[in-house]
């Protein structure tokens, strides 16, 4: 490969959460386990740690970006400034080559400080405090804390598995809550998180109807739209119908794509000129909704032709990561359920067989992770009342030791 998916970074005390938020009781390894591996680490063995919970990837992103940075940076002047065409120039191409967007224009696009931003600066337009919002469950941690902080009540319409293992939405049952609970905004994720569920047009044209014959807003998270693997492809929710084109806001951001989360900056695409409006006015009532310079020449550096052809090699590297992980699950994991993820770097495992079979609760499984330094996430927030999270985005060799030690220490009889 042309980039670098191999170096295993050091990050301690590089500002990043994925490791320096890792310790002590709850999320870290018991005091037994701890003294265990600094010894074993004085004589030169022991475990490192495999940050692999929150979404955060441990690859060096693009160097198109950091160059597009360190040419900004070299310039010492940091202050006020506008954001020039290009910036918008990049974004229309980006979707229109990766994700076959046409009509798409300057006034179409928003910029906000993040996807949940965006998220509340869309239902603070829709609705008023106390009004309920359709999401899919399980849900993203992000939109639960950011919906219900803001005064709006969450209505749950639940995912569930085919025959064949696949996450589908019920129909039935949103459109049933939508006329009970009296709803007009639904929070839609595409691809979805933590699930890694990329929807097919016709499920996507199916939702729709339902929100249009109910007169449903729809705010459509696709921060995830660039991270499609193993051949799948994103449709984007407002190119199934006029109806989604015209009472859909589209969330997006490179940040997911790129690994760009510390440095802010998402954008929001609006085809309704009177929503977009009033999105312009609610996100600017803060005083604060304004973008990072470093931020925009991050867009400008991954809305590239190298920054695309990186992203194409991320998404194999990314694919092998899932293709590995999921078929290393299934033969040695016997009671872990997973979907294969079409989309993003999440495994979002249910482990209610395995822990019943092991007389395990969720909280002993999850500490035997942390006492090998498997760092993964506690998936019940997520409304998965026996899941774990798990981030793949990390070298190979990273992922193959983790499942090493996960075969070897924790899922064992």
């Amino acid at each position: 490969m042309k980039y670098d998916f191999t170096t295993i970074w050091e990050r301690r005390n590089r500002d990043s959460i994925a490791v320096d938020a890792f310790g002590g009781p709850g999320f870290g390894p018991s005091e037994e386990a701890l003294k265990k591996n600094e010894e074993a680490k004085s004589r030169g063995e022991g475990f490192r740690l495999l940050p692999m919970w929150v979404a955060d990837m441990n690859f060096a992103t693009s160097p198109a970006i950091t160059e597009e940075i360190r040419k900004r940076a070299e310039h010492p002047l940091y202050g006020y400034y506008g954001t020039p065409d290009l910036y918008y120039e990049r974004i229309i191409h980006w979707h229109e080559t990766r994700h076959g967007v046409t009509g798409l224009e300057k006034k179409h696009i928003g910029y906000e400080n993040g996807v949940l931003g965006g998220v509340v600066t869309a239902l603070n337009v829709l609705l008023s405090k106390g009004d309920k919002v359709l999401l899919h469950s399980p849900t993203y941690i992000g939109f639960t804390g950011c919906i219900e902080n803001n005064g709006y009540k969450i209505i749950h319409s639940p995912l569930y598995r085919d025959e064949q293992g696949v996450w589908r939405m019920n129909y039935q049952d949103m459109e049933e809550k939508i006329v009970r609970e009296k709803i007009h905004a639904a929070v839609f994720c595409s691809p979805h998180n933590p699930c890694g569920r990329v929807w097919e047009k016709e499920e996507i044209e199916e939702a729709m109807k339902i929100f249009e014959r109910h007169g449903v807003y729809v705010i459509s998270d696709e921060i995830w739209s660039d991270l499609i693997l193993n051949g799948h492809r994103h449709i984007p929710t407002q190119s199934v119908s006029e109806y989604a084109r015209m009472h859909t806001v589209a969330e997006y951001a490179p940040s997911k794509t790129f690994n760009l989360a510390g440095l802010q900056g998402s954008y929001h695409i609006c085809y309704n000129e009177w929503l977009s409006d009033r999105l312009e006015k609610e996100a600017s009532l803060s005083h604060y909704n304004s973008m990072n310079v470093f931020s925009m020449h991050a867009l400008l550096g991954g809305y590239s032709d190298e920054g695309a052809e990186w992203l194409e090699e991320l998404k194999t590297v990314l694919s092998e990561n899932v293709n590995y992980a999921c078929d290393y699950i299934e033969r040695h994991f016997p009671g872990v359920e997973l979907a294969k993820p079409e989309g993003t770097y999440m495994l979002y495992l249910d482990c209610t067989g395995w822990c019943e079979a092991h007389g395990m609760t969720m909280d002993e499984l999850l500490q035997k992770g942390y006492d090998v330094y498997v760092v993964w996430q506690d998936g019940r927030p997520f409304h998965g009342p026996c899941s774990i999270r798990m981030n793949l985005a990390l070298p190979f060799d990273s992922v193959k030791e983790a499942f090493d030690r996960l075969g070897k220490y924790v899922f064992t009889a």
